[in-house]
Formats: structure tokens, C-alpha cells, sequence
């Protein structure tokens, strides 16, 4: 994997780290509902090639921004502090 492609893998999970925070109550809800009618998302090619060229074998570092987009402000409270 080379060094951008790490980069905007990670950059992909801060951003959706930060928005996760925001939404968060209402994604659970909703993910729960779809699980629960057993509906899936539906077959969009954009997002089939996204995540097949990029996605696959970067869950840890996508996992890695979104935690860190979870806690952004905690950790600038921290830092600044």
C-alpha cells in the first residue's frame, strides 16, 4: 500500500469518525432497522469499487481515523492543554 493511498484511507475513517459522533444515535437506530428487515445496501457500482480497491485489507487503519475522529476534540483539549 503506498503512503497516499494510507493517507486518504485514514483521512476516509477521521471524517467519518466525526460525523459517527454527530449522528451517532440515529445510525444505530437506523443500522438496527435494516438488520431487522433484513435489508441490505444496494448494489451501487461506485461503492463496490471503492471499497474493493481501498477498503479491503485497511480496516485497521480506517478503524484508526475513526476512533480518532470519535474523540477529535478530546484529544485537542488534550493537546492544547
Amino acid at each position: 500500500m503506498s503512503l497516499f493511498t494510507a493517507v486518504v484511507v485514514f483521512v476516509v475513517g477521521l471524517l467519518s469518525g466525526i460525523v459517527v459522533r454527530w449522528v451517532a444515535g440515529l445510525a444505530a437506530v437506523l443500522a438496527l432497522v435494516l438488520v431487522l428487515l433484513g435489508v441490505t445496501t444496494p448494489d451501487i457500482g461506485l461503492v463496490n469499487f471503492v471499497v474493493e480497491q481501498y477498503y479491503q485489507g485497511n480496516e485497521l487503519l480506517f478503524l484508526a481515523g475513526l476512533l480518532f475522529g470519535l474523540d477529535a476534540e478530546h484529544t485537542r483539549d488534550t493537546v492544547e492543554g
